[in-house]
């Protein structure tokens, strides 16, 4: 059974950084649009990135714009989110998920895939 899985969260003060890594060991994500979601108590789950299945396309929540980035290490069978100059309003679990990316839309794909998140906890 195919299941995410993330890591890199932590507790950081604001301006921190962190860097977020996803992988699936019986999936190779290099063949799949991908991309970052975030999740707090009693909201829906939001994107917070893309990135296209060529790796040369992304998409960015406003948020986020400018402090994150997104990226791939196909031998790694790894995809990364590199944040900066954290705000407590990152706080969140965030997630990772294999995506239909088309422009500026991002829409998780119907698989259940979906892994344990990794939170992220942002201090002022």
């Amino acid at each position: 059974q195919v299941r995410m899985v993330e890591s890199g969260g932590g507790e950081v003060q604001a301006g921190g950084s962190l860097r977020l890594s996803c992988t699936a060991s019986t999936l190779d994500l290099d063949h799949f649009a991908m991309g970052w979601f975030r999740q707090t108590p009693g909201q829906e789950r939001e994107v917070v990135s893309c990135l296209g299945r060529s790796g040369r396309t992304t998409s960015y929540a406003d948020s986020v714009k400018g402090r994150f980035t997104i990226s791939r290490d196909p031998a790694k069978n790894t995809l990364y989110l590199q944040m900066n100059d954290l705000k407590p309003e990152d706080t969140a679990k965030y997630y990772c998920m294999v995506v239909s990316h088309s422009g500026s839309q991002c829409v998780p794909l119907d698989f259940d895939y979906w892994g344990q998140g990794t939170q992220v906890t942002v201090s002022s």
